[in-house]
Formats: C-alpha cells, sequence, structure tokens
C-alpha cells in the first residue's frame, strides 16, 4: 500500500475526481463534488509538477476539498436555492383546489356535504349549513376533507 501512495501520478487523481464526481451523479448530494474537483485540481497540478510528494498531493487534496465545500455552503447561504414551485403540489390533489370557487349540487348539512371537483367528488366541512346551489370557496384542506367557505 505504502508503495501505491509513494507512486500516485497525475492520472491517479484523475480517475478519483472523476469516480468522485460519477458518484455524485448518482447519489446528488453536493459533497461528493467537490472532493472530485478537488482530485482533478491535485492531478493537473501533477501533471505540471510531477515531483511532488505523496504528503504534498495529500495536504492540497484536503485543503482544496474543505476549501471547495466551505465556499459552497457560504455561496448557498447567500444565494438560497429557491424551490421549483412546478411540482410543490405533485401528490398533494387537494392544494390545487385551495381558491377555487364551486357551486353546491347538494346541501351542507350539519356542516359536511360533498362538491363535484374537477373530475372527483370530495368531501367538504363548512361552519354552517348551506343550500344546493350556492357557491363555495376552498380555504384549506384537512386530510382528505376541503375546507369551505360561503363565497360572497
Amino acid at each position: 500500500m505504502m508503495e501505491f501512495i509513494n507512486n500516485l501520478e497525475y492520472w491517479h487523481w484523475l480517475v478519483l475526481g472523476l469516480v468522485l464526481i460519477v458518484i455524485e451523479m448518482l447519489a446528488v448530494t453536493a459533497i461528493l463534488l467537490w472532493f472530485g474537483i478537488a482530485a482533478g485540481i491535485v492531478g493537473v497540478l501533477m501533471l505540471l509538477m510531477s515531483d511532488m510528494s505523496w504528503q504534498v498531493q495529500f495536504v492540497l487534496f484536503s485543503i482544496l476539498s474543505i476549501s471547495a465545500l466551505l465556499a459552497w455552503r457560504v455561496y448557498v447561504k447567500k444565494h438560497p436555492i429557491e424551490e421549483d414551485k412546478t411540482y410543490a403540489t405533485l401528490n398533494k390533489r387537494g392544494d390545487d383546489l385551495i381558491g377555487r370557487t364551486f357551486t353546491l349540487e347538494e346541501s351542507v348539512v350539519n356542516n359536511y356535504g360533498k362538491i363535484r371537483a374537477d373530475d372527483t367528488m370530495w368531501k367538504i366541512r363548512c361552519s354552517e349549513d348551506v343550500q344546493a346551489g350556492e357557491r363555495v370557496r376552498v380555504s384549506k384542506v384537512d386530510g382528505t376533507v376541503l375546507v369551505v367557505e360561503v363565497d360572497a
């Protein structure tokens, strides 16, 4: 093992960097990427200065890895990644109905009733009994029950 470490060449570092980046692409953790980039930089430096000792290589790799990781964390803290709103309600069908208004086909009795929203019948809860034909607006979702208010 020590013989291998003493005979490290530039392509060892480049392969390590490539392997770490490929693993990062599969894992999506945003950590191994920086170690892969650091290994690639050490590989390029080894190509330029082939007489670098293994101790210097490992210290350089460590410093570059930690610096890149910390720089990324500082950058992300200053420039937060915005959540893609396109899929924010995926698998939360009721959330898509909040704010929409519907005409009651059946009366709300004892604060509960049903409405048809698109192709689905939903159970609704209202703070008051409401007659069929009146319009209600969905204000929130409580599990599988839509909470509605009489639309003024």
